[in-house]
C-alpha cells in the first residue's frame, strides 16, 4: 500500500480552465404581439390586410377541426386523435410561412398546417380512421403522421438532401414535440443535417410535456433552441402563441435553410388539453397551471392585435364558424362515403412486386375467411352524424 502524500489537484481557476456553461447563453424568446395585444410594430410583418384575417381564419378552424374530431373520436367514429388546442398559433404561423413545393413531415397535431398545405380534410380524417395513409395522399407534399417519437427527424434530413441534389427551391420542414428532443433519432437527424448543409427546418412545438413527463424533467437544458449549436446549425426561440412572431421566425429559417443553413427552432406554447384521447392530463398538472396558459390564448392575442390595427371589424366569426363546420361535415360524408378497404391492402404496398411468401400468405388468409367469416367483421352499417 502507498502511503505517501498525494497531491491535491489545484481549483479550476488556478490554471485557467474556464468551463463553458448555459449561463454563458442568452437566448432571446422572440416576439411580436404581447399577451394583452400590444405589439412592436417594427416586427409586424409587410402583408396586406387578407393574410392578416386568414391567419385568424385559419387559427379558428384548427380549434374548431380539433372540437369536432374529439367528439367523432368519442363516438367511436375516430381513432386515438392528438389535439393542438392552445398550440394554434405555432400550427398556423409556421404553415402559413411555408411554399406548397416545401414537405410537411407531421408529427399528429398539426391539422391547420396540412389543410394549409392543400391536403382534404377528408384524408385527414381517413387516415384517423386508419384507412387512409397519408404518405399516399394526393394534393399534398405531406409525409405519413410520425406516430413513434422522433423516428420522421432523420426522414426530414434525408428528404432535405434529395431537394438539394434536385436542386430543388423547396424545404423539409419536420414538426415535432418536445418529447422528440430527448430521442437518439433527433441527435442522428440534426447531426446529419448540420454536417450536410440540408435545406431543411425542425420546428419544435414546445407545449411543455412529453407525454406527462415536464420539460424541466427531460433535459436539463434550458431551452430546447439551444440544442441547436452542439449540431453547428442555427437556433431560433420564439413566442409559439404569437401568430406572427412564428410566421416570422418560420420565414427565415425556411430563407438560411435555402442558403444551405438548416435551423432548430423551438415554438414556447402550452398543450391546454390531453395528450390524446387516451390520456388523462389531470393526473400529470395542475388545473391552475392549465389556468394560467389559458390568458395566454393565442386566439384572443391575436383577436385583441387585430382590434387595436383597425383589422377585426373585418372580420365575421360567426360566418367563418358556420363556413368551418361545413366543411367538416361536408369531410365527414365524404370520408363516409369511401368504400371499406379489401385485405389485400395489408399486403399490397410492401413491395413494387408482392413476393412469392407474401402471395401464399394472402391466400391462407383469404381461404381462412371464407371458411371461418365470423374472424374478420365487416361493418355494413356506420353511425351517422
Amino acid at each position: 500500500m502507498d502511503d505517501s502524500p498525494r497531491t491535491v489537484p489545484p481549483a479550476a481557476a488556478d490554471i485557467g480552465v474556464d468551463p463553458l456553461s448555459q449561463g454563458d447563453l442568452e437566448i432571446e424568446t422572440y416576439r411580436v404581439v404581447r399577451s394583452d395585444g400590444s405589439f412592436a410594430a417594427e416586427r409586424v410583418p409587410d402583408l396586406d390586410n387578407e393574410a392578416f384575417r386568414d391567419f385568424y381564419r385559419w387559427m379558428l378552424l384548427q380549434r374548431i377541426y380539433d372540437e369536432r374530431a374529439t367528439k367523432l373520436q368519442r363516438r367511436g367514429r375516430l381513432g386515438t386523435i392528438a389535439s393542438g388546442h392552445g398550440q394554434e398559433a405555432s400550427i398556423i404561423g409556421s404553415g402559413y410561412a411555408l411554399s406548397r413545393d416545401d414537405w410537411i413531415f407531421p408529427y399528429g397535431r398539426e391539422a391547420g398546417a396540412l389543410l394549409l398545405h392543400g391536403l382534404s380534410m377528408r384524408d385527414l380524417l381517413l387516415y384517423w380512421r386508419g384507412i387512409e395513409d397519408a404518405s399516399r395522399m394526393e394534393g399534398a407534399n405531406v409525409f405519413g403522421m410520425a406516430i413513434s417519437i422522433g423516428s420522421h427527424i432523420p426522414l426530414a434530413t434525408g428528404k432535405a438532401w434529395g431537394l438539394e441534389l434536385d436542386g430543388e427551391d423547396a424545404i423539409a420542414f419536420a414538426n415535432l414535440g418536445d418529447g422528440a428532443t430527448s430521442t437518439g433519432a433527433f441527435h442522428e437527424g440534426l447531426n446529419f443535417a448540420g454536417v450536410l448543409g440540408v435545406p431543411a427546418v425542425f420546428f419544435c412545438q414546445n407545449n411543455q410535456y412529453a407525454i406527462s413527463l415536464p420539460f424541466d424533467e427531460q433535459t436539463n437544458a434550458e431551452t430546447v433552441a439551444q440544442k441547436a449549436l452542439a449540431y453547428g446549425v442555427d437556433g431560433i426561440r420564439v413566442d409559439g402563441n404569437d401568430v406572427l412572431a412564428v410566421y416570422n421566425a418560420v420565414s427565415t429559417a425556411r430563407e438560411r435553410a435555402l442558403e444551405g443553413a438548416p435551423v432548430l427552432v423551438e415554438a414556447v406554447t402550452y398543450r391546454r388539453s390531453a395528450h390524446t384521447t387516451s390520456d388523462d392530463p389531470t393526473r400529470y398538472r395542475s388545473g391552475d397551471e392549465v389556468d394560467e396558459w389559458e390568458e395566454r390564448d393565442p386566439l384572443a392575442r391575436y383577436r385583441s392585435f387585430l382590434e387595436q390595427t383597425g383589422r377585426w371589424d373585418a372580420i365575421d366569426e360567426d360566418a367563418i364558424r358556420e363556413e368551418v363546420e361545413a366543411e367538416f361535415d361536408e369531410a365527414v360524408d365524404a370520408a363516409d362515403a369511401v368504400e371499406e378497404r379489401g385485405v389485400e391492402e395489408l399486403f399490397a404496398y410492401l413491395h413494387e412486386e408482392m413476393p412469392p411468401e407474401l402471395e401464399r400468405q394472402l391466400e391462407e388468409l383469404r381461404d381462412l375467411l371464407e371458411e371461418r367469416p365470423d374472424t374478420y367483421e365487416f361493418i355494413e352499417q356506420r353511425p351517422k352524424g
